[in-house]
Parts: C-alpha cells; sequence; structure tokens
C-alpha cells in the first residue's frame, strides 16, 4: 500500500521517505516506551461510567496506587505491545504520508508553506490512511488496557485480542471505534498545522531555513503548544472511541454513545481523562518530535 501511495504521488526521493518512516518510528516508540502508564490511566479515565463490574478511582493517583498493588510496574505496562507497534508505527506512516503529500503540492520546495487549507488536507489525507492501516492494532490496546486486575484475563496479548476480535464479529470487530477515529483525523491536522506554522515562523525569526537544525528548545516548546491546542480542541472523540472499543459495556454506535454519555454524565463525560491525556501527551508530542526533527538532521543519505 504504501508503495503504490508514493509511486501515485511520485514526487519525494526514496532517500527523503525513508528518512521520514524512521524518524517517525523511533519518535513514536521512544514516547511510548516512557510514557505508556500515563496512557493506560487515561483510557480507563475516559470509559469511567459508573458501572459496577469495573473498578472505580477517586483520582490518577488512586489509580495508580490499586495497579502497582495488584501488578506491580507490568500492571502499569498493560497493554503495553499494541501501543508500541502502534505508536511507531502510526508516527512512522503518519510523517511519510504527511510530507510525501506535502512535496506534491509544493512541487519538491520544502521552503514554500502551504495554505492552511493545505496543511489540514494534508494532515486529514494522512491520518485517514493511517488509521484503516492500524485500527485493529488500537482496538487491541484499548481492550487489553481495560482487563482490570481485578477481573478475569479474556485477552492473553495483542494477537490473540486481534484474532479473538476477528473470530467473534469478523472485520467489522477490528476496526471499532474507526468512525470516530476519521473525525479524530482533526487532531493531527491541527497539531501539524500550528507545529508548521511556528516552525516557519521561528525560522524567519531566526533568519534561517525551516530545514536547519533547531534547537532543542525550539522543538519541545513548539511540539508541546501545537499538542495542547490540538488535543485541547478534539479530546471528545477519543472518549467516544474509547467507549466504542471497550469490551465491558456494549454501544449500538457512535450516536448511542454520544446520547448515554450525555444523559448520564453531562458534556463533562466527553472531557473524561482530559488532564491526564494531557499529562501524557505533552511529553509524548515533545519526545516524538525531538527524537524525530533530530533523526531528520542525523540520519544519513541512502
Amino acid at each position: 500500500m504504501i508503495f503504490y501511495i508514493y509511486k501515485a504521488l511520485g514526487t519525494t526521493s526514496v532517500m527523503t521517505s525513508y528518512k521520514h518512516f524512521v524518524a517517525g518510528v523511533a519518535g513514536g516508540t521512544t514516547a511510548t516506551c516512557i510514557l505508556h502508564p500515563l496512557d493506560l490511566i487515561k483510557i480507563r479515565f475516559s470509559v469511567s461510567d459508573g458501572l459496577t463490574t469495573r473498578p472505580s478511582y477517586s483520582s490518577m493517583w488512586d489509580l495508580t496506587r490499586k495497579v502497582w498493588r495488584t501488578n506491580g510496574v507490568r500492571g502499569l505496562y498493560t497493554g503495553v505491545t499494541p501501543n508500541i507497534i502502534g505508536a511507531g508505527l502510526s508516527w512512522g506512516l503518519y510523517f511519510f504520508f504527511y510530507n510525501t503529500i506535502k512535496s506534491y503540492l509544493n512541487s519538491n520546495r520544502s521552503s514554500e508553506p502551504l495554505t492552511i487549507s493545505q496543511y489540514i488536507g494534508c494532515g486529514v489525507a494522512s491520518g485517514s490512511i493511517v488509521l484503516a492501516i492500524t485500527n485493529p492494532v488500537w482496538v487491541a490496546k484499548t481492550r487489553l488496557c481495560l482487563q482490570y486486575e481485578t477481573q478475569n484475563k479474556v485477552y492473553r496479548g495483542m494477537s490473540h485480542t486481534i484474532i479473538d476480535l476477528y473470530k467473534k464479529d469478523g472485520v467489522k470487530g477490528l476496526y471499532k471505534g474507526f468512525v470516530p477515529g476519521l473525525f479524530g483525523t482533526s487532531h493531527g491536522a491541527i497539531q501539524f498545522l500550528v507545529y508548521e506554522k511556528l516552525k516557519i515562523w521561528n525560522a524567519k525569526r531566526k533568519g534561517k531555513s525551516v530545514e536547519d537544525k533547531m534547537a532543542t528548545f525550539d522543538v519541545l516548546a513548539m511540539s508541546a503548544v501545537s499538542k495542547l491546542v490540538a488535543a485541547s480542541a478534539t479530546y471528545p472523540y477519543q472518549v467516544v472511541r474509547s467507549r466504542l472499543q471497550d469490551q465491558n459495556r456494549v454501544y449500538i454506535g457512535v450516536t448511542d454513545v454520544v446520547k448515554t454519555t450525555f444523559r448520564n454524565e453531562s458534556w463533562r463525560g466527553f472531557y473524561k481523562g482530559l488532564s491526564a491525556n494531557l499529562v501524557r501527551v505533552t511529553p509524548a508530542c515533545c519526545i516524538t518530535f525531538y527524537t524525530y526533527e533530530m533523526l531528520m538532521y542525523y540520519l544519513p543519505d541512502i
């Protein structure tokens, strides 16, 4: 699939595409290895709807303490395998597709900025392609993260989860949460739009090219701001998506999730886990983008 899309867009060199993909994979896996426990906390909070069949937590610290007490570090890293695979593959493919499409639109002139609509288009198109490829991995991650310590384990690992879902529900089971995930492509579009604009502004401010190596503080600051803006603006879709993928509660579809959540928890229900999410995604984004930018500068040409 990557080859055919690359061939169709066909204006980026093999060398550049390779660097975007490798740097993206490295950034995504590094951030996930370090910060997965915060992702576990965010998911459990986002689906916390008052059901007696699942544990209740009064705070992030309470959740962490209870998981640690039961299973130690291993408990905090429940679901880490699909998260590492999903994050690494998603970031690698996203950077690959995003920059390939962007190069096509600006005729390979990397210093030439796009219009706002073009940046958003690059983000939405890239996000949609990546989601179509990786959604089964994200369903598996959510299911594994929601295997509570007080319940019998249904899934033994990522492969077992995906196979079991396919046996029970076919392809449809592997694409639970896909529709709200498509809405979530706006997250990446907003994030990259803000990051690209800040990157261009920073380069002009310092009289440099956007391809020059950036200072560590600049990368961290710009990636943090772009992630905070995007995460705050699009968080409700993550709650809807997590609840659709949750094995402890069955919803008819997106509309059912939205109506039930609003009826039982008001608008606040759509922002459950937001604090945990911001605590997780902001440093994760900083690590990912810093690793990506440094590898793009230092990776050898092939």
